[in-house]
């Protein structure tokens, strides 16, 4: 197999700066809609950077829980990898790879905790077998095997039969609170399309990078 053999070009159109939305949440609200309607796989689902001590860089995917002008949710479990480093280091990045539509979103920012209101109301929006799950797996730690997992979620279903699940106090949400914001359009011959919102104290600024 020739990897660098494997190529397609890019076709699907491009983007420009009258195009754009002012505002870089309204524009990935536009592309998250359009995505959403396209029936792409798993539109909400984005990579979350983080780096440890060491300086590590680390990644994952995750799925998007909510955004607004303040930032971009996620929920994950406390003691989790990726949550212990965003305690040691808070700056993130995010990433959005929707290659049907040759567009890519890339998000720098701050990742802060969400309150227990935020987290409650959350948690007891989702079905009750993630909610069992996200009890019994303790993210991130090593298991022997797949069957002790397994039995310990069976033995939490049993016991949360009749009852309300309560939320852990090891599970929980971030927001990422954006400091830039990268729009990317796939072009032909390579030349793509790249638009940078980088946020100041009176609003966002505006740069076309080049591909």
């Amino acid at each position: 197999m020739e990897l660098k053999d494997i190529r397609r070009e890019y076709s699907k159109g491009g983007l420009r700066r009258k195009d754009l939305c002012d505002n870089p949440i309204d524009q990935f609200n536009l592309w998250l809609q359009q995505a959403v309607d396209s029936g792409l796989t798993d539109p909400t689902a984005m990579t979350v950077a983080t780096v440890d001590e060491s300086g590590q860089p680390y990644q994952r995917i995750v799925l998007l829980k909510n955004f607004d002008k303040q930032g971009f949710v996620f929920y994950t479990n406390l003691g989790s990898r990726k949550a212990q480093q965003i305690e040691s280091h808070s700056k993130v990045s995010l990433h959005f790879p929707w290659h049907p539509l040759e567009r890519q979103v890339h998000i720098t920012g701050v990742a802060e905790k969400l309150s227990m209101v935020e987290n409650m109301k959350y948690f007891s929006s989702r079905p009750k077998e993630s909610q069992i799950a996200a009890i019994a797996s303790k993210q991130s730690s090593r298991i022997s095997a797949r069957g002790i997992l397994e039995g310990k979620y069976l033995e939490l279903k049993k016991k949360f039969e009749k009852g309300e699940i309560p939320v852990p106090s090891f599970w929980g949400g971030y927001r990422i609170r954006p400091e830039s914001i990268e729009f990317w359009q796939g072009g032909e011959h390579r030349l793509h399309d790249r638009f940078l919102f980088t946020k100041e104290t009176d609003g966002w600024d505006i740069d076309r990078l080049a591909p």
